[in-house]
């Protein structure tokens, strides 16, 4: 009993949850594609419009202040994680175009609800020194977690040859049994600030709402037409697919932490500079690739940044009012899913002109968010949250 209330801490339900997620989020993306194109005969306009619905919720993620009139973020975050579980093991049993937007839309209610209030817990339980790494241990964990399932999603497509009904269920209701136990063996926790239960838009948190702004942009260039282009143009089974998020998991779950530790070392600014110029050259990579193999190539590569973009989190908690994470969370995500709702559908049409211009528009948003990113001063706080603009009022 001692060992499990030594157990019971913030840090290891942060770390517990972030199980959850990989084990029906990482089988649900790691078999749409195919799914979708096998089963409901998607083009990439069909792709794009299912994404754009994902994003919704996204979009809506503000309303989350609102629902914490009512419910503790806690408790609220595992009604999220119940919601996402759901969503993904019903997927299966509707390979339809209505069936898949009405699916995805209960899954990625769950999804985006619990990464806004992941992000709001995390950055109030963790202090800021202690930060980079735990969110970069986090980002490990859930690796492992993810590489464990591919491994398993693998063995059940090539091995057991089990159809996509039968994988989904098995995902996602092994998800929502773990929500069930982290429901029971952790108490609730309390944070050392009362939070607002408003939504909270300060000018002087204009460089962290840009820089979140870009980087919902960018991530939709990997997250839809990445993998689209894996199937679509070089022909990868869901197999081939789910060998490159494995191989996408081994990184990260090997160099995730040491990443979070290193931008505690070289601070945000350093970070994330080297992150957009690498991003550059990979989607001008996309953009120009002709062989299977350096496609998957890139595809890991680009995958492998997603750890640095924590420094925007570390960033904005080293500026914030400690008051304010919850409304800014949902906030935030709001902000990342505004060109996240738009640009898959869009681009959706784009790609079936020129796929190779998608990635070179993406090549333009990642200059565009290393110009962003150059304005983060070298040591960023309250009161100095911008190089050359800083507010100084911090009630702006």
């Amino acid at each position: 009993m001692n060992a499990l209330k030594r157990w019971q801490t913030p840090q290891h339900f942060l770390i517990f949850i972030s199980i959850i997620v990989p084990i029906a989020f990482s089988s649900w993306m790691a078999l749409l594609n195919n799914f979708v194109v096998e089963k409901a005969q998607f083009d990439g306009a069909d792709i794009g419009l299912l994404q754009s619905v994902r994003e919704i919720p996204g979009f809506l993620a503000f309303t989350a202040v609102f629902v914490l009139m009512f419910i503790r973020e806690q408790r609220f975050m595992l009604v999220a994680l119940a919601l996402l579980t759901i969503g993904t093991a019903i997927t299966g049993f509707f390979p339809s175009l209505v069936g898949l937007l009405l699916t995805t839309l209960l899954m990625s209610t769950g999804f985006h609800y619990f990464e806004t209030l992941k992000q709001s817990l995390s950055l109030q339980w963790l202090n800021k020194e202690e930060a980079p790494e735990m969110l970069g241990k986090m980002i490990s964990v859930g690796a492992l977690a993810s590489l464990l399932t591919y491994g398993a999603l693998w063995v059940m497509l090539e091995i057991l040859h089990l159809d996509y009904l039968t994988v989904y269920v098995t995902t996602g209701g092994l998800g929502l049994v773990l929500v069930v136990i982290a429901a029971l063996i952790f108490p609730e926790f309390k944070s050392a600030t009362p939070q607002n239960k408003k939504l909270v838009l300060r000018k002087r948190y204009w460089l962290y709402y840009a820089l979140t702004f870009m980087s919902g942009a960018r991530r939709q260039i990997f997250t839809v037409f990445a993998g689209f282009l894996m199937v679509e143009e070089f022909g990868y089974s869901a197999a081939d697919i789910t060998m490159l998020f494995m191989i996408n998991y081994v990184f990260n779950f090997l160099f995730a932490k040491k990443i979070g530790r290193y931008i505690g070392v070289i601070g945000e600014r350093r970070a994330l500079t080297f992150e957009y110029i690498g991003l550059i050259l990979v989607f001008i990579g996309y953009a120009l690739v002709t062989s299977a193999e350096w496609a998957a190539a890139l595809y890991v590569v680009d995958h492998l940044f997603f750890a640095l973009a924590l420094a925007i989190k570390t960033y904005f908690q080293k500026i914030a009012d400690p008051a304010d994470m919850a409304s800014t969370a949902g906030v935030s995500f709001t902000i990342n899913h505004i060109a996240a709702v738009v640009i898959p559908v869009t681009f959706g049409l784009i790609w079936l002109i020129s796929p190779a211009l998608v990635f070179y528009i993406g090549a333009g948003m990642a200059g565009l968010s290393l110009l962003l990113a150059l304005n983060i001063p070298l040591k960023p706080e309250h009161g100095n949250e911008v190089v050359c603009f800083a507010v100084k009022k911090a009630n702006a």
